[in-house]
């Protein structure tokens, strides 16, 4: 299988978990690289920073796939840019842990819906990145269970470690139960404040504790960021010159420099 399924995951809320994933997506598409966001947040927050709408409970959603009234090829929607398209997401969602509570495989719903629709398609992407929820529910879990690997955005806040270690604890479960494959890609520091004397704490804590797995790239607090999912789009595109913008342009250099590293040591 040519794609690689990364989720985008954090159990906390706020920390730039959806920026980053419209904003890797964006920046991977710009490299040429076709990437399908799945996002499985019930507040749908990824389909609207890609300008769609969450509120069409009529459209096709991951909420369908997942209970099995749509396929995959079916719910996957094109959006404004070229190469990234998306399966929305809606509140909907939110229901899906009380409906699926007598399915006993309920873990590897998502999973065996993207090999099925991978193995019996044509359509070829480079990149899944699944925008996860701001809790370790069962979407998590799911998301988890479908991933090759996974990249933490950690928000340089007095907290921000202690979240991590629980969130290592489930990812540690998860590849012991679920999925051995899985693996932490990178850990990505956001809001960072350069004149804040705790963000530079808990980046040096951060880069102490987890080594090489922390990129190098940061990624600032900036207006525009926050800004750019109200207009629908992802801020490298509007935007170009703003800090938050030139961080995502050069995560994605180095995103796309570990890939490559990746497949040489492989």
């Amino acid at each position: 299988m040519k794609e690689k399924i990364i989720s985008i995951i954090n159990q906390k809320g706020g920390v730039g978990k959806t920026t980053t994933v419209i904003n890797l997506a964006a920046g991977l598409s710009s490299n040429n690289k076709k990437v399908l966001v799945i996002d499985l947040d019930p507040q749908g927050n990824a389909t609207t920073g890609l300008g769609l709408s969450n509120i069409d409970q009529t459209s096709n959603s991951i909420y369908q796939v997942l209970i099995g009234t749509k396929k995959i090829d079916e719910a996957i929607s094109k959006t404004n840019f070229s190469n990234l398209d998306i399966i929305t997401s809606n509140v909907d969602l939110s229901g899906l842990e009380v409906e699926t509570a007598d399915d006993g495989r309920r873990a590897y719903i998502l999973k065996e819906k993207l090999t099925a629709y991978f193995n019996n398609s044509r359509a070829s992407y480079d990149y899944v990145l699944i925008d996860c929820p701001p809790s370790l529910s069962l979407l998590t879990v799911m998301a988890l269970v479908a991933s090759h690997s996974l990249l933490v955005p950690l928000q340089t806040e007095f907290f921000a470690l202690e979240g991590i270690t629980q969130l290592i604890k489930t990812i540690d479960r998860i590849k012991v139960g679920l999925n051995p494959e899985l693996t932490i890609r990178g850990i990505l520091l956001t809001m960072y404040d350069k004149r804040n004397k705790l963000s530079g704490e808990v980046e040096i804590e951060a880069r102490n504790y987890f080594k090489e797995k922390v990129y190098k790239n940061v990624v600032p607090r900036n207006v525009r960021l926050s800004e750019a999912p109200s207009h629908g789009m992802p801020v490298i595109f509007y935007d170009k010159t703003c800090s938050g913008s030139k961080s995502y342009i050069n995560f994605t250099e180095e995103f796309l420099a570990q890939e490559e590293s990746f497949e040489t040591a492989a």
